[in-house]
């Protein structure tokens, strides 16, 4: 997607107030979506100049994990331990790691709880959980991390909030934002100025009242909203910033866009990122859940629900978003991995769905949706089942991510410039700046 700054602007007449922003975002509606811009600027551009190409000496890689959806984190879990084993076997590298091969994490609810655990720094120096041992985590903890209605007002009565905040604190004990590998990006919704917080690895960097402790970081994103006074207490490890904290899902239950929009407004640490083509992104859902398929039911979980599936429906207006933006290069540079619960026939569509009347065991759920052949939406053309699963999805991805991972071994100028932490221990990094950050 080109950039704002290199958009032709029409002609306004000077007596029709528009706000300048609002005027470039519908230049670009209309330029690229609408009437084909990058056709009609290649048609009337001088054949002896030749268009600018996306940068040849790499792409910065960003993951993002949606919120916990219909498995509770565990379909991205599986997905990513999936992409870590193929990782090994294509690298030869027995010790590969998640964080080794993305440049910016950015998790939601149980989503942020995994980036966490594959991204906080050991005292080893590498990251705290392996894929694998990440996804037995989750499944272990899922329904303590993800917790339905009504069972988040038991939450509350029976104090198991205080057992969750115990978990965290015993898996990453005094480990802060800047403990981090690389950059970490995990939502909330504060209830106290009724706005999204972005927990953000480079505001800790910058400002020390945005250091946070990374064990209030994952209760903070996966605090049960339905709960009876269910808003988490957060304060930075200064004590000079507070929040009241819930699900990270109802602020971005799918994060890819603030990802994104962080990598393409950071020249300092980004260089060489000028749009999307400079960009590889894979986007891990979490399954959409029953409730979608099987209407509203008149039960205490309904308002959970409610929650679940507005979040979900969001996490798809992300994608497809997303999707378009990427245009040609989508099939290259943006790759989306999600359940949806549906059995086709013949890739005959959603006229086969069904909804199962009894509970299946977690993991086979989970294994059932990545041998799906994935739905993806097209623009102005509805929905589509496309050739390749999930499965295959994740291993053409791996590949090309171990063929960026060696490209950057020859590149002379650097892809991404990390900051270091100075005057401190501990040996960390930051790559983008949180636009959530007060005067």
């Amino acid at each position: 997607m080109a950039a704002i700054s290199t958009l032709p602007m029409l002609n306004i007449d000077s007596n029709y107030e528009a706000d300048k922003l609002t005027h470039e975002i519908f230049s670009i509606l209309e330029n690229k979506f609408l009437f084909g811009y990058d056709d009609h600027r290649k048609a009337n551009h001088d054949r002896n100049t030749k268009l600018p190409t996306p940068a040849q000496n790499g792409k910065v890689r960003i993951l993002s994990i949606d919120g916990g959806g219909a498995t509770g984190g565990i379909l991205a879990a599986a997905s990513l331990q999936r992409l870590e084993s193929s990782l090994r076997h294509k690298s030869g590298n027995p010790n590969a790691a998640i964080a080794d091969y993305f440049d910016v994490v950015a998790g939601s609810g149980a989503g942020g709880v995994l980036a966490a655990l594959l991204f906080t720094r050991s005292r080893e120096g590498g990251p705290l959980f392996t894929a694998q041992e990440a996804l037995n985590f989750m499944v272990k903890n899922r329904r303590k991390i993800s917790c339905p209605s009504p069972a988040g007002i038991l939450r509350r009565v029976f104090g198991s909030e205080k057992k969750v905040e115990k978990m965290f604190g015993k898996v990453f004990g005094e480990c802060t934002l800047k403990d981090t590998l690389k950059a970490v990006l995990i939502p909330c919704y504060d209830l106290s100025s009724r706005t999204p917080f972005l927990f953000s690895r480079a505001d800790a960097v910058e400002m020390d009242g945005y250091d946070f402790k990374m064990r209030d970081v994952c209760a903070a994103t996966s605090a049960d909203p339905t709960a009876t006074g269910g808003a988490l207490d957060v304060r930075s490890v200064d004590r000079r910033t507070r929040i009241l904290a819930v699900d990270g899902g109802i602020a971005m239950h799918n994060p890819t866009a603030a990802a994104i929009t962080h990598v393409l407004n950071n020249k300092q640490e980004f260089p060489l990122c000028n749009g999307v083509e400079d960009l590889i992104v894979i986007s891990l859902g979490n399954g959409e859940s029953e409730f979608g398929v099987g209407g509203v039911t008149s039960s205490p979980a309904t308002a959970g629900r409610l929650i679940k599936f507005a979040g979900e429906g969001t996490s798809d207006l992300v994608d497809q978003a997303v999707s378009m933006a990427f245009g040609e290069c989508r099939t290259n540079n943006y790759v989306r991995i999600q359940g949806n619960g549906i059995i086709a026939k013949n890739q005959g569509g959603w006229e086969n769905a069904k909804v199962p009347k009894k509970k299946i065991d977690i993991l086979s759920q989970t294994e059932n949706m990545l041998a799906q052949k994935n739905v993806e939406s097209v623009l102005f053309q509805g929905k589509k089942i496309v050739g390749n699963s999930n499965l295959e999805k994740i291993e053409h991805f791996a590949g090309e991510l171990v063929k960026e991972q060696e490209r950057r071994k020859t590149s002379i100028l650097p892809i991404v410039a990390l900051k270091q932490m100075s005057q401190s221990p501990r040996t960390s990094s930051a790559t983008t700046l949180s636009t959530l950050s007060s005067n």
